[in-house]
């Protein structure tokens, strides 16, 4: 059995399974405020400022929240 395990063995180093590269957080954030603001609606944009409160977008998403109540 270990005959067998040898033969089967091509010598080459096993390649480690590729992983995706980490997304950059601010585009993450700025795609889903872009989200919030195409869906336009409170509930969008008060989820939008619970998530990311201390982002910069944070105030645009407010700004654009004080315009719908109006």
């Amino acid at each position: 059995m270990v005959e067998k395990a040898k033969a089967d063995d091509s010598g080459k180093a096993a390649r480690a399974p590729s992983m995706p590269m980490a997304r950059d957080p601010a585009v993450a954030v700025a795609e889903e405020y872009e989200a919030a603001r195409r869906k336009g609606t409170r509930e969008a944009l008060e989820l939008f400022i619970a998530r990311h409160g201390d982002a910069p977008l944070a105030e645009q998403a407010r700004a654009e929240l004080k315009r719908l109540s109006r």
